[in-house]
């Protein structure tokens, strides 16, 4: 039984990834309609009344302490959203998805920097194959960054802040009510900082196709994908859980070439290995590895073989 509901909460976890890989390319058609901030409160709002009118009963008696976590875990997921979607303007739907993921590797430090817990040496070294990646996958012929590129790795750092700070209060919360709560704030943000931003009213966000779009980015890739990402956490390990939800960025890529017919060049694709590579690296354990899976590094001083 425990096994089914392993399987089970990973397939979930898969198919949050996905959700999530295919829009980028929601996000990056959407773009050529609606201005970035109201793309934001578009899906932020959809997402919080859907969610509410779901599990309203649950939000009767919510603490103080609730509300305070809620609004720190949401103004992280407002800033994250907030530069990869501006990114996503000046970068490819493909490289923009990748960058974002490299909030994998960047959560160790940052757990060591606010939790003071201890980072292991795969961990430098994922971190010194994600860089490499970076460089193929983002410097210019003159070593300059797209500014799209370089939002996108902010954008992953806000992330990384984000899952640090919600391993810490979902101990404590009921993972529903913060969900509820910090996609609440993240909508009130967006809803008053859009007209500052923006300007007006998009006349286009009435359109058929935009209304769709902002649908699937509300009830598909915010409440749906975060509710199996918070339900799938209870029973799967963290490692496991972020290996399963950085596949979004290899989602993000094979559906970019599929429907955007972004090229991926030689060195695009050495990129994308190498922060791949360091996205899986990262969370590895070799102390937890079965003994015939460790390096052997012994020599043994009797061996008298020449």
């Amino acid at each position: 039984m425990k096994k089914t509901k392993v399987l089970l909460a990973s397939c979930g976890m898969l198919l949050t990834s996905l959700i999530w890989g295919f829009a980028f390319v929601v996000v990056k058609n959407s773009l050529d309609s609606l201005p970035p901030v109201y793309i934001l409160a578009f899906r932020f709002t959809i997402a919080t009344l859907a969610l509410s009118a779901i599990f309203f009963k649950k939000l009767k008696n919510i603490k103080l302490s609730a509300i305070k976590k809620g609004i720190i875990l949401g103004v992280f997921i407002y800033l994250g959203y907030l530069l990869q979607t501006i990114g996503c303007i000046y970068t490819t739907a493909g490289k923009n998805a990748l960058l974002t993921a490299v909030y994998v590797v960047a959560v160790p430090f940052l757990h060591w920097a606010i939790n003071k817990t201890k980072t292991r040496m795969t961990h430098v070294t994922a971190a010194i194959l994600a860089i490499t990646g970076i460089g193929l996958l983002s410097l210019q012929n003159d070593f300059s960054v797209n500014i799209g590129d370089l939002l996108s790795l902010l954008c992953g750092l806000a992330f990384g802040l984000h899952i640090v700070f919600i391993e810490r209060y979902t101990n404590s919360e009921d993972p529903v009510v913060l969900t509820i709560l910090q996609l609440g704030t993240a909508a009130v943000i967006s809803c008053i900082t859009a007209p500052i931003i923006d300007g007006g009213f998009p006349a286009e966000a009435f359109r058929g196709d935009i209304i769709v779009s902002m649908l699937y980015l509300g009830l598909l890739s915010t409440m749906a994908a975060f509710l199996l990402q918070n339900v799938g956490q209870k029973y799967v390990p963290p490692a496991a859980a972020s290996i399963l939800l950085s596949t979004e960025s290899v989602f993000g890529v094979a559906f970019s070439a599929i429907f955007l017919k972004e090229k991926l060049t030689f060195r695009m694709l050495a990129g994308c290995a190498l922060i791949l590579a360091a996205i899986i690296l990262s969370e590895i354990d070799l102390e937890k590895l079965p003994n015939r899976f460790k390096p052997n590094f012994t020599y043994d001083v009797n061996n008298n073989d020449n």
